[in-house]
């Protein structure tokens, strides 16, 4: 998403809004030689992940959650806005650090969270009276 966004900002692509029933999204613009060096892949597979993420991913995410704060009123988005933020910033911070393996990962959980891998709250981070 960082080249797309590199190559919108640099006006050589950008995002038209085509009317229909329902409406969508469609990327323009000059696909050359910038495309495939930023993506290393065909103009359809440039195309295709642009339809996947733009008017897949993100049009049926707003869509729940039009539904849901529909249902429930929008008193919940505070709360679910930061529990997102927590998880995009650990999503990078796994993917800047890079592999680990699953122990390492199991163990680093056992010995920083309140739970353990199983999901049992940890003895020594229990309130007195309940160990």
């Amino acid at each position: 998403m960082e080249k797309l966004k590199a190559l919108t900002e640099s006006k050589d692509l950008w995002v038209e809004l085509r009317s229909g029933k329902p409406s969508y999204m469609v990327l323009r613009g000059t696909y050359g030689d910038k495309v495939y060096q930023a993506f290393r892949m065909t103009r359809q597979g440039v195309r295709w992940r642009f339809w996947r993420i733009y008017n897949d991913i993100y049009v049926s995410a707003l869509e729940s959650i039009l539904s849901i704060e529909r249902t429930f009123g929008t008193q919940l988005r505070e709360h679910a806005i930061r529990i997102s933020k927590e998880r995009y910033a650990l999503r990078r911070e796994i993917t800047q650090s890079g592999f680990q393996s699953a122990d390492v990962l199991a163990k680093r959980t056992e010995t920083d969270g309140p739970y353990t891998v199983s999901g049992r709250r940890r003895a020594d981070s229990m309130p007195q009276g309940q160990r």
